[in-house]
């Protein structure tokens, strides 16, 4: 029974004409012979054979076979639904300050803990969820770290646990030669991973704690030149000005020690840097503040779709066109041959 219970009609109306059905057994189980008796008593009180008791099947039949084209007519179905849903990804570059500064201890409680790490776990936390998932499947993501040189640590990729992965691994920079804070260069190696991409939203998260002080290329104009090619850019000023803690190598007790050093945050120039592209400049000075920077820019950027739905049905209409052609048949060939009736 449950078959049947799924099934909708295409053309429901055609069902009225199932009403055909009963006029016309009522109409054929008349015999259109008569034979004229004296009286009917006799033939009544006669026993009533298998053929006489039959006699109404061909007729039966006939209303069966109306019965069924009206149905067919109607055009019985199953619907088995299936919905594509087609998604246009963001491509977005994740750029990460790793300079010297990105060692400071104000991100966490623990002071074992350094901004770079608090920005990794928040960062993975974005790409995949707990079962190493991605949350955004079908989203481009890339990530570039910088110092004092900007470095394409992963493509753009649809592969968010090997991007996790390889972000988790970044180290801070504590060679002095490499540690400085190359901002604008990093963009531009940015935009240019992106300039090309056939994406229609293309997305920049530049993550820095500190103020340009190594780049080649002027953080502006590297912000023009994302501007120039639609490439919107989110900055993100981690930390805050001030002396915060920071680990010193003494090099007589060969150890680590905490001391307070004063770090500056332009963040004047991220500001411009996000409206001069279009996007927006978010603050986060510890580690729960970023994670709500990045959990609002997750909403901002999301992937756009387009769903298209296609219903395929399964037709059930050629099962009582036979039915309907076999009980014609039958009539046909029973009241030819079994069944005849006198003219």
């Amino acid at each position: 029974m449950s078959f049947f219970l799924d099934w909708e009609f295409r053309d429901p109306w055609f069902l009225l004409a199932a009403m055909i059905a009963p006029l016309l057994w009522l109409l054929l189980r008349r015999s259109p012979g008569v034979i004229h008796y004296s009286s009917i008593a006799i033939p009544r009180k006669a026993p009533r054979s298998l053929r006489v008791r039959l006699s109404g099947l061909p007729a039966l039949l006939l209303a069966l076979a109306a019965l069924s084209t009206a149905i067919s007519l109607a055009g019985p179905r199953r619907g088995d639904a299936t919905t594509r849903v087609s998604r246009e990804g963001i491509a977005m570059m994740m750029v990460l300050d790793r300079s010297g500064s990105m060692d400071a201890r104000d991100f966490e409680k623990d002071t074992d803990i350094n901004r770079l790490h608090a920005v990794q776990r928040v960062f993975r936390d974005f790409l995949t969820n707990a079962d190493n998932k991605a949350r955004r499947p079908d989203d481009l993501i890339g990530a570039i770290a910088f110092g004092r040189f900007p470095d394409s640590v992963c493509p753009l990729t649809l592969d968010h646990g090997s991007l996790a992965a390889i972000v988790g691994d970044l180290e801070v920079l504590h060679d002095p030669q490499e540690s400085a804070t190359a901002v604008g260069d990093a963009l531009a190696l940015a935009v240019e991973r992106l300039r090309e991409h056939p994406a229609r939203s293309k997305v920049v998260i530049l993550l820095t704690d500190g103020e340009d002080n190594a780049s080649i290329i002027d953080p502006l104009t590297s912000a023009q030149l994302a501007a120039d090619h639609d490439v919107k850019v989110y900055t993100i000023g981690a930390g805050r000005d001030g002396n915060v803690l920071f680990p010193v190598f003494n090099s007589r007790t060969q150890q680590w020690t905490l001391t307070r050093r004063f770090f500056e945050l332009d963040e004047e120039q991220l500001i411009e840097i996000a409206e001069l592209t279009g996007g927006q400049y978010f603050a986060a000075e510890d580690a729960a503040s970023l994670e709500r920077v990045i959990s609002e820019i997750d909403q901002l950027e999301r992937s756009e779709i387009t769903e298209e739905r296609f219903l395929r049905y399964t037709e059930f209409f050629k099962i009582f066109i036979h039915a309907a052609l076999a009980c014609v048949a039958l009539a046909g060939i029973i009241g030819g041959t079994l069944l005849r009736r006198l003219p």
